[in-house]
């Protein structure tokens, strides 16, 4: 379970690490499209775009369906709630990290001015 899970998130966080690749999911969330409109919409070729897509794709991320010529794309049916749970977790264990610096860095400041009217 735990492996699968990794997978899906480094699937999913890779496709995410493309610019390119999330305006194509803000795109779909509007509508669907064919490789061919985002690929004009991107300014890149055919190919290009299908790469994307294809990642995306892998990912979970987007499905598509070839109508004769046409392959038109739509988000997937998953959605992002293990990776939004992931960096949750993530961001409250850095807050929590945040959290003791500050105190240890106010601490230092009040020691820093209780030394300096001593002197």
């Amino acid at each position: 379970m735990v492996q699968y899970a990794s997978t899906r998130l480094d699937a999913s966080f890779a496709a995410l690490s493309d610019a390119t690749r999330r305006g194509v999911l803000e795109q779909l969330g509007r509508a669907e499209a064919s490789i061919t409109d985002l690929a004009e919409k991107f300014h890149m070729t055919l190919t290009g775009m299908k790469k994307h897509v294809g990642v995306l794709e892998r990912a979970g991320l987007v499905t598509t369906e070839k109508v004769g010529r046409v392959r038109t794309c739509k988000l997937g049916l998953r959605g992002l709630e293990a990776e939004a749970a992931w960096i949750e977790n993530h961001q409250q264990l850095w807050d929590a990290r945040f959290d003791e610096l500050d105190k240890v860095v106010e601490e230092l400041k009040l020691k820093e001015r209780v030394d300096g009217s001593e002197q």
